[in-house]
């Protein structure tokens, strides 16, 4: 996705012409365990004279301390490590002596290549920080290397840099960074800084341990929620069941009679009750009566929002891309078509919704962990009117973002509590009812796809989309010509060899529910549509559904290797006892090329056990095959969980499901065995955090395609479908 044109180049020119002043950082070291978060910074704008600060990602103190400024944030996804492993590989940096901070609201620094804004998403934290990064660390190598050279009065060319130090072999002399700091900011940074050749990384590819683990066991990380603060409120908060319903009448009485209840905030459309601490507001709240204005959308429900979204679909779309002669196509050979649909989804992170507010005369503080940092700052900022530097925002670890903290919505309802407060600063959390029915939600899909077969192939491929446009909201300036490139992402660039493509895009907005991203959107939907009518394609050419996928990739040939390796690895074609089958799904998705095989069981009754699962993923060069493995694993039950359990339903306007008890995970004993296997790459990196999640569910369905033969259609899986009881 492309909004505002920031390009790389120009992020790297904005880094090297940048200074940087920290209100907070949460410090992580390598080589160690992390320190504990503090509140102040260990320098403050006058100090900066000791440090070698070349650009916006590094800074080099007298003690030897490396302090590298991250520009995405950690959320569970390694990207601490692996951004400190690209810059520490180009800087030469002593490891063992580096230090992570976050870093401050600021676009022009820290915007991401493919947003032009500050945002951690879309898997591309490092395939888009990829080269800037490099360059950041390279172009500081060559300044105090060439610092060294001035002071030995010797060619820069004859010394070389190694574990923070830079050496001259022929004399034998040596000189640390921390010795080199004040002659290395005087020196002009280069323009086109050498980039080491991957055959000489000495921390890239290798597995390294994660700088956030150790202090996330013994409780020591610092996460949104964990913000405390002199004399400190805690609220809670209610909003209306109804989506856009208003608050009819509050009765706070009971409420207010809990011990520790300091105030109930009637708001328009919420409600906070704040306290002394969370026990009490949430006693407070559950005391609470209160009556809705349940507003003009009473009356929708999952079923008028299937009616629409399938009304919608049967008309034509916008053409996101055309290939050939589609209708021509689409005559010759054998025609098949399918429908698949997808529902709403929650996003359910382990850590709710939460935010720590302070607000002052002129200014506010906020306390969170959020993908979005600096669009927090702007949306608050102009909520109070305020300018942009008089809204400090410290971000934190995230529990968990998977896109729903991609919004300012929880920033924004801390602040309009804290307003109405006495000047102390509050604590806002969301209990997980709350953070379940008010969330903004994976939009609902439907998808419409003909094709035709000849010779064992699809000759010609026609696929519409329907869906809501998260982008139109969300970037304006991306969503051009009716065209959501998210909703499109993995259709219109679909991997396989078909002569006669068109792509088509219906937007269908949902009556009343908010949609938002969701681990990977667009794909999650197109990758399970078409992979799932790959394997009906492939009954239909009588085909093994590797086979047929393998003969129609031959433009892609790192994705084939993955599938051959899937294949391999999982015994594809083994035989398996009844009602048991084996599922592979391909993709290129986020820049990576994955297969993956899904074996499954159905039993007569409908019930589904996962008992294997294997991947093979060409992801470029592994930053830290470590973190790949583990995200891989990670995605791979969060999309599965999705395709056995995912569903948000609505009645009266209101969602249904409340907590984990009905809106279910899978639990670690239906966790079966994950392979991952990295295939070794010399390419720039791809995206990773996304596609284990995309790519599980086409092959779990497809795994009991193949060991029931009915042909689920919707997710989540029919268990009634699967034991007959009911048509597919």
């Amino acid at each position: 996705m492309r909004g505002a044109a920031t390009s790389r180049r120009g992020l790297l020119k904005a880094g090297l012409a940048g200074g940087l002043l920290l209100g907070f950082y949460l410090p992580v070291r390598a080589g160690g365990d992390l320190p504990h978060a503090v509140n102040e910074p260990e320098q403050g704008p006058d100090d900066t004279a000791d440090k070698f600060a070349p650009n916006a990602f590094i800074r080099i103190a007298r003690d030897g301390k490396t302090t590298l400024v991250m520009p995405q944030v950690e959320m569970g996804q390694g990207v601490y490590t692996a951004v400190a492993m690209i810059l520490a590989e180009e800087l030469d940096a002593d490891f063992s002596r580096v230090i992570l901070e976050h870093a401050p609201p600021n676009d022009k620094l820290y915007g991401n290549p493919l947003f032009g804004i500050q945002v951690t998403g879309n898997s591309n934290s490092i395939r888009s920080f990829w080269l800037p990064l490099r360059r950041a660390g390279a172009a500081a190598r060559a300044m105090l290397v060439q610092a060294a050279a001035q002071k030995w009065k010797v060619a820069a060319a004859s010394c070389s840099a190694s574990n923070g130090k830079v050496i001259h072999a022929a004399s034998g002399r040596v000189l640390a960074y921390s010795a080199l700091v004040e002659a290395a900011a005087h020196i002009p940074p280069p323009k086109d800084p050498p980039l080491k050749h991957p055959k000489a990384f000495t921390l890239i590819g290798k597995p390294v341990k994660r700088f956030d683990t150790p202090n996330k066991v013994d409780g020591g990380a610092i996460y949104g929620i964990d913000a405390l603060l002199p004399g400190m409120k805690f609220a809670t908060i209610t909003a209306s069941p109804v989506f856009g319903g208003k608050v009819g009448r509050a009765d706070d009485a009971a409420a207010k009679a809990v011990p520790g209840v300091n105030k109930v905030v009637v708001l328009g459309d919420m409600v906070a009750v704040v306290g002394d601490h969370m026990w009490a507001a949430m006693k407070g709240m559950a005391a609470l009566d209160v009556t809705w204005d349940e507003g003009p959308n009473v009356g929708v429900t999952s079923d008028t929002i299937w009616r629409d979204l399938r009304a919608a679909s049967a008309g034509d779309g916008v053409v996101a891309k055309t290939i050939g002669d589609v209708e021509h196509g689409l005559g010759q050979g054998d025609r098949v078509e399918a429908v698949y649909e997808l529902p709403f989804l929650a996003h359910a992170t382990m850590e709710p919704m939460n935010c720590t507010v302070q607000l002052k005369p002129g200014s506010c503080e906020l306390w969170l962990g959020t993908q979005i940092i600096s669009r927090v700052q702007g949306t608050v900022a102009e909520f109070l009117g305020l300018p942009p530097d008089k809204v400090t925002v410290h971000n934190h670890f995230l529990g968990g973002g998977f896109g729903r903290r991609l919004e300012p919505d929880m920033a924004l309802k801390a602040v309009r509590v804290a307003q109405q407060l006495d000047g102390e600063p509050v604590k806002v959390v969301w209990t997980r009812e709350e953070d379940v029915r008010q969330d903004v939600y994976r939009p609902v899909y439907r998808d419409v796809i003909s094709a035709s077969l000849s010779d064992g192939k699809v000759t010609a491929m026609k696929y519409k989309v329907a869906g809501s446009s998260i982008i139109a909201r969300w970037l304006p300036p991306a969503f051009q010509h009716g065209i959501d490139i998210d909703s499109v992402d993995s259709a219109v660039d679909q991997p396989y060899d078909i002569p006669n493509l068109q792509v088509e895009f219906v937007r269908a907005e949902p009556a009343a529910v908010p949609t938002g991203f969701w681990r990977g959107v667009g794909p999650n939907n197109n990758v399970f549509a078409i992979e799932s009518f790959m394997d009906e394609l492939a009954r239909k050419a009588g085909k093994d559904p590797i086979a047929f996928r393998r003969g129609m990739l031959g433009k892609s040939p790192r994705l084939r290797a993955a599938l051959d390796l899937a294949a391999q690895k999982s015994g594809w074609g083994q035989p398996l006892p009844p009602r048991v089958g084996r599922g592979v799904s391909v993709q290129p998705s986020f820049g990576s090329f994955i297969a993956t095989v899904v074996e499954a069981e159905a039993d007569h009754d409908g019930a589904v056990r996962l008992r294997r699962v294997t991947t093979a993923v060409d992801t470029g060069i592994a930053v830290n095959p470590d973190t790949i493995v583990a995200q891989i694993q990670g995605g791979l039950i969060f999309g599965l969980t999705a395709a056995l359990h995912g569903e948000i339903t609505i009645s009266g306007g209101r969602v249904k499901q409340s907590n984990f008890n009905d809106y279910r995970m899978l639990r670690i004993d239906e966790i079966p065995p994950i392979e991952v296997h990295v295939i070794p790459s010399g390419e720039a990196p791809g995206g990773i955090g996304e596609t284990g999640t995309t790519s599980g569910p086409p092959a779990l369905r497809n795994a009991l395609y193949a060991a029931t033969g009915i042909a689920l259609r919707r997710l989540p899986i029919d268990r009634e479908v699967l034991a007959g009881r009911k048509a597919a």
